[in-house]
């Protein structure tokens, strides 16, 4: 299927729903990807509004915080996700037993650490879900990576990847969780970004 990516990110880039009827409407295998983080749950409910049973993946890559726990299984029940959840090979307990507390951004072995807890994760779930269509709630103003992106692309492998919420604004997604009912999240951390502004590598690979 030849997809003009142009003529797509032109006509839907701004229409968020409309773009997640697209993608769907290719009768492609999708999956889409959380952290549960703030406004997680726009993502979520704009997907599995159309597509019920969409696999909803998680890397729990082990440092979350109580509160986004709490969150996960909130948004699981009350949007009756089919939440497929991703560890690390090793624990959290098994990890820091040898190699002590997790490593800061200086430290050398954070890259290490990154790989182990997120992106071996995930890319374990791709090889096992086999998607082919990829929705993530990948903003532009979350990092200069994301701000080159297009709501649609496709990346080497093929996989088509689709960021819906990329032009929407917190104010935005806060009224969505508003008129939708939906819960919300604000203590998050991702050890492997520690700063707001920074990739975890993830989306530079994928």
């Amino acid at each position: 299927m030849n997809i003009d990516l142009a003529k797509v990110n032109a006509e839907l880039g701004r229409d968020a729903q409309g773009l997640v009827a697209w993608a769907l409407g290719l009768g492609k295998s999708a999956i889409v990807t959380t952290n549960f983080r703030p406004f997680e749950a726009v993502i979520l409910h704009m997907v599995t509004q159309v597509k019920p049973d969409v696999p909803v993946v998680w890397m729990d890559n082990g440092y979350n915080t109580e509160a986004t726990y709490r969150f996960a299984d909130e948004v699981t029940r009350q949007l009756s996700l089919n939440l497929r959840t991703y560890l690390p090979l090793r624990s959290r307990a098994h990890r820091e037993a040898l190699e002590g507390a997790m490593p800061t951004l200086d430290d050398p072995r954070h890259e290490a650490f990154t790989i182990e807890v997120k992106l071996e994760p995930f890319a374990r779930a791709l090889r096992e879900t086999a998607p082919q269509v990829w929705f993530t709630a990948l903003r532009a103003t979350d990092t200069a990576v994301r701000a080159q992106m297009e709501p649609v692309s496709i990346n080497p492998d093929g996989l088509i990847k689709v960021a819906p919420l990329l032009h929407w604004t917190s104010r935005d997604l806060h009224a969505y969780c508003q008129a939708h009912g939906l819960p919300n999240n604000f203590d998050y951390f991702d050890p492997t970004k520690a700063e707001d502004n920074r990739e975890c590598g993830l989306h530079i690979e994928h």
